[in-house]
């Protein structure tokens, strides 16, 4: 997790560790991973003891979550999305179909990985992942933007300070 860039405050980034929005992206594919998505975010996993929520639109979010293979027509649906999300963001490609296309990725209308988009800054593997793997990742990203809220203060204080 230490090559994530973080962008923002450490204000920011310290309120989004707390109380993330996640915004759903579903491209297509088998929709395994979507519904591996969905299943994380019910009270049987309960995302909410982290703060975990659903974001009802882009202007909202905080978390973007990609499932799926991007076809050339989805691409470009998920660029304005991540235009429209305000900063600091973050993006989570989910499946190997988001990763790399997976057994999709020759085919004519495929671009293959959201990274070809957007900057991705966590993969979570697997052809689904399991519920438990996304929850337990996306709370990984959690602690990392926490992390780089706290070396953010800490520089700030330490400038201060001289």
């Amino acid at each position: 997790m230490q090559n994530v860039k973080h962008r923002g405050s450490s204000f920011t980034l310290r309120m989004l560790s707390r109380s993330p929005w996640l915004l759903h992206f579903n491209t297509g594919a088998c929709n395994g991973c979507d519904i591996e998505v969905l299943a994380a975010l019910t009270p049987l996993y309960d995302p909410e003891r982290f703060g975990i929520r659903l974001a009802p639109n882009p202007r909202h979010a905080d978390i973007i979550i990609v499932t799926g293979a991007l076809t050339k027509k989805s691409a470009e649906r998920l660029r304005r999305l991540y235009e429209q999300t305000p900063d600091p963001k973050h993006v989570v490609a989910v499946g190997t179909c988001a990763i790399s296309g997976n057994v999709f990725r020759n085919s004519y209308s495929v671009v293959g990985g959201a990274d070809n988009v957007v900057p991705v800054d966590l993969y979570i593997p697997g052809c689904p992942p399991r519920p438990d793997a996304i929850l337990q990742a996306i709370v990984r990203l959690l602690k990392s933007i926490r992390e780089e809220a706290d070396r953010i203060e800490a520089a700030k204080t330490v400038a201060e300070e001289q």
